[in-house]
């Protein structure tokens, strides 16, 4: 498996060679940009051009953290990808815990399903924005993640899904709907093709202010960069 390393983000992370999960014909990011400006490209939301309510409503439910928070941090990942669970399992609690919940970054979670790769990535991306609907994507998210083994090979991994999102609290009929409409298949189009022109080659990948961290990185890197994005947005250098 390809690794990559992250974009100019010093010393620190330069000492890293990070595992990522990578298209086949992925090359080196040319370009960067930050949260910010993947943000502001959907008007302080996620989901571009698309204006239809399930889109919106989609959009709404993959975002967390207060309005008001000064940074943004924007996962770009694939509920397939070993690497975005490694990165899940060992890192997304405390950075929720230390800076989502305490109003000091906004998260959002933008879709790159590699499906040259992973046969199930797009279906479960499918099943997370159906369940984002409702308002339900951070649970169902997080059970995605869990059960990753149980469904990432399976010739059919709708009723793993199903079962899944309804634990999580879905409304089963309204997201069965949803999935056999493939309702949400523009929205993650829309992150696939916005993702990309931002620099995206593998997953994970984040923005933090503005700076591009392409693969799992461990929590302590993470705490490195937003706490400079902190500072840099409360006006320090």
């Amino acid at each position: 498996m390809p690794r990559f390393a992250s974009h100019v983000l010093g010393s620190l992370l330069a000492a890293f060679a990070i595992a990522a999960c990578a298209r086949s014909d992925a090359t080196p990011a040319a370009q960067t940009a930050s949260a910010g400006v993947v943000a502001a490209r959907a008007g302080g939301g996620m989901a571009g051009k698309l204006t239809d309510s399930v889109s919106t409503a989609a959009d709404r439910g993959r975002i967390r953290g207060a309005e008001s928070a000064p940074v943004w941090l924007v996962e770009v990942s694939d509920f397939q990808c070993p690497y975005c669970k490694q990165w899940h399992d060992q890192s997304f609690a405390i950075i929720d815990r230390e800076y989502v919940q305490t109003g000091k970054v906004r998260l959002a979670y933008l879709n790159y399903p590699l499906s040259s790769m992973h046969k199930n990535a797009r279906a479960a991306a499918e099943a997370a924005m159906c369940a984002s609907v409702q308002n339900r994507f951070w649970a169902l998210h997080e059970s995605l993640f869990e059960a990753q083994s149980r469904w990432s090979e399976a010739d059919n991994p709708i009723p793993t899904f199903d079962s899944l999102a309804v634990a999580a609290g879905v409304s089963a009929p309204a997201w069965r709907q949803c999935m056999s409409s493939h309702a949400t298949a523009p929205l993650i189009d829309a992150d696939r093709d916005r993702t990309a022109s931002a620099g995206v080659r593998s997953t994970p990948t984040f923005f933090v202010g503005d700076r591009l961290l392409a693969g799992a990185y461990p929590v302590d890197s993470f705490r490195v960069v937003i706490d400079a994005a902190l500072a840099k947005a409360r006006g320090g250098k």
